[in-house]
């Protein structure tokens, strides 16, 4: 019949157009792997990965720049000690809708494309919250940082897509470092430069460090995606990231664990300011900042993290770190007693935060690598409602219970955590991707 002809016919042009795509891929494949042709295996490069690792903290770092210099600015702007928190809040609005409605669009479009436009309208962002004068301005400038700054996502997924399998998750965990290590430095910068130039001078050298970044990024990164663009429209793709996680175990399971670690990591941040800006210590805004770089000792484990997963260890690997996470709440109940109890608290929890982190971030990107961006974007929207809830609650309970509640609070998010792995560890749906025989689950 001339129907079944057609079929036929049809369907030979369909797998003679799956051949093609799929020389078409490995070519892309082997380009990505091998882009200088030399055969190297370490691609991408250590220099482009550290590359990747300071535009993402450099980015990043512009959500919490704010946070210690909130009562300047408000003073500069004339706006109350009430709406002045509103910064902060917007700031954290704004990278919530990124993360859902721009993060996505880099498995749509050139992702090197994507990430010097996001940083270049950054600057602009920036600028603005400079030369704000008047409280209207100030906020509409920090909405648009906060928006503008998930191009640190765009770039995780970027490097995820240029890095073998086998060596995803050393480089994931190397640019997560970066990003951890921004967040915590930031606040440090930010006293740092606020005491000696005035606050604007924050937002200014960031402008200026963002705009130098664009342009050395625009030369560097490569032109190739590592993984073919999607076809989807930008509903679609919208549609498409909700439709992940209904079909993706893994995903929600990751997901899960995202938001209760990132709850526990804002307990401690959002709320570890006040027991030391109070007796016995009154430290200075400046001295607080700086317990930042003890964190950093934590943070840049995360690379270790990632080569564990890349060895098919991501169910030891999350469920040691979250033990580690339940564990590091009790040296920090001693804050107030003892400085050194605090250290080793903060540097645990970093460690655990980021442990999990990498492992989340590396095991999703490996369930559907060209939908990367979609899969990074969504799980970091719980990330944020995480940090949300985790910060809202700690300083609440810190006002009416003191700080051994929010000791408490931190360490429930912690053993929930634990629980959920205890439950799921063994639940094949939540198996790492396309690991062979020595995969282990969760």
């Amino acid at each position: 019949m001339p129907g079944d002809g057609e079929t036929v016919t049809r369907r030979s042009e369909s797998r003679t157009e799956a051949r093609s795509r799929s020389r078409t891929e490995a070519r892309s494949d082997s380009r990505t792997e091998t882009p200088s042709g030399n055969g190297s295996a370490s691609v991408p490069s250590r220099g482009l990965v550290l590359l990747f690792a300071i535009a993402c903290g450099a980015s990043v770092a512009n959500v919490y720049f704010s946070q210690p210099l909130l009562v300047t600015m408000g003073h500069d702007v004339a706006m109350g000690p009430a709406p002045v928190g509103s910064v902060v809040t917007l700031t954290h609005v704004g990278y919530g809708l990124g993360l859902f409605f721009l993060v996505p669009l880099g498995d749509v479009t050139g992702r090197r494309r994507l990430v010097v436009a996001q940083l270049l309208l950054l600057v602009a962002a920036l600028a603005v919250v400079a030369t704000a004068r008047t409280a209207a301005t100030l906020l509409a400038g920090m909405a648009a940082t906060g928006l503008l700054a998930v191009v640190t996502q765009t770039l995780v997924a970027f490097a995820a897509s240029l890095a073998p399998p086998a060596g995803r998750g050393r480089v994931v965990g190397t640019v997560t470092s970066g990003v951890v290590i921004g967040i915590l430095l930031a606040r440090t910068v930010s006293g740092l430069l606020a005491d000696l130039a005035g606050w604007r001078s924050v937002y200014l050298a960031s402008a200026s460090v963002t705009a130098l970044l664009a342009l050395i990024l625009y030369r560097v990164l490569p032109r190739h995606r590592g993984t073919a663009p999607t076809t989807l429209r930008y509903g679609q793709l919208l549609r498409s990231t909700v439709t992940l996680f209904a079909r993706e175990p893994l995903l929600r399971l990751r997901a899960l664990f995202g938001l209760l670690v990132f709850a526990a990591f804002s307990t401690l941040w959002s709320s570890v300011a006040l027991p030391l800006s109070e007796a016995p210590y009154h430290w200075s805004h400046t001295a607080i900042g700086a317990l930042g770089l003890v964190g950093v000792a934590g943070a840049l484990a995360a690379t270790a993290a990632g080569r564990l997963n890349d060895r098919g260890l991501s169910r030891r690997t999350t469920g040691i770190a979250l033990a580690l996470l339940a564990a590091s709440w009790l040296p920090l109940a001693f804050t107030r007693s003892s400085l050194w109890a605090l250290a080793v608290g903060v540097v645990l929890l970093d460690l655990a935060v980021q442990a999990v982190h990498v492992t989340n971030q590396t095991l999703i990107y490996a369930l559907r690598p060209d939908a990367g961006s979609r899969l990074i974007g969504g799980y970091m929207v719980f990330y944020s409602i995480g940090s949300a809830t985790g910060a809202l609650a700690a300083t609440s309970l810190y006002t009416v219970a003191g700080w051994g509640a929010v000791c408490a609070l931190g360490a429930a998010f912690s053993c929930l955590g634990l629980v959920l792995w205890a439950l799921t560890r063994h639940d094949p749906r939540h198996a790492a991707p396309d690991c062979g025989n020595s995969c282990e689950t969760t």
